[in-house]
């Protein structure tokens, strides 16, 4: 593909190893050629730095599998995985799994991204359910200030929500984001 075609998300090679585009801008100063400034992420270490390549270069794209699996348990460092296809299982560091790695519940279906058959990248569900096991109380006739407050989940994180929730409810939250969406009724 083109250099031009680069946009955030996509996972291209660089130096023969798979990287996630985190940003990118198209620049054309004024009478210089065109050029296209990259952030990069390298998939298989974790490091990021930032790339320029000509508008006319041509990149890579990486070829990855990709394949839904079910988080099993972890033990030490290491998070295990079933794929839900074919039973196989596979382990990752808590490094590779960054910040998903504190959502980590068993039983927990998540889309795991292979490169040369390594998992490189885990992605979550776009919404998880978890209880709130601690959270101030409601303060009776203190309606005119909606103003949120912090609630600990079950598996540790801490979330702002709305003052009608408490402790004992289950939450639907944004794992990306760290974000209360709604209570599951």
């Amino acid at each position: 593909m083109n250099a031009n075609d680069i946009r955030k998300g996509n996972i291209i090679l660089h130096n023969g190893e798979p990287h996630q585009v985190m940003d990118f801008q198209h620049r054309t100063p004024g009478n210089l050629r065109a050029f296209v400034q990259v952030r990069l992420r390298n998939l298989k270490n974790g490091n990021s730095y930032e790339v320029r390549y000509s508008s006319t270069e041509t990149v890579e794209r990486a070829i990855l599998d990709h394949h839904d699996m079910e988080f099993l348990y972890q033990d030490d460092n290491l998070y295990h995985f079933m794929n839900t296809e074919n039973y196989e299982q596979v382990a990752l560091n808590e490094e590779a799994l960054g910040d998903a790695a504190k959502y980590m519940t068993p039983g927990i279906r998540v889309q795991i991204s292979f490169y040369d058959s390594q998992p490189i990248a885990v992605e979550l569900p776009p919404t998880i359910e978890l209880e709130v096991v601690e959270t101030e109380p409601e303060v009776r006739g203190a309606t005119a200030s909606n103003s949120p407050k912090p609630a600990k989940l079950e598996n540790g994180v801490v979330v702002m929500v709305p003052p009608f929730i408490k402790q004992g409810d289950r939450i639907r939250i944004n794992p990306s984001e760290d974000k209360y969406l709604e209570r599951v009724k």
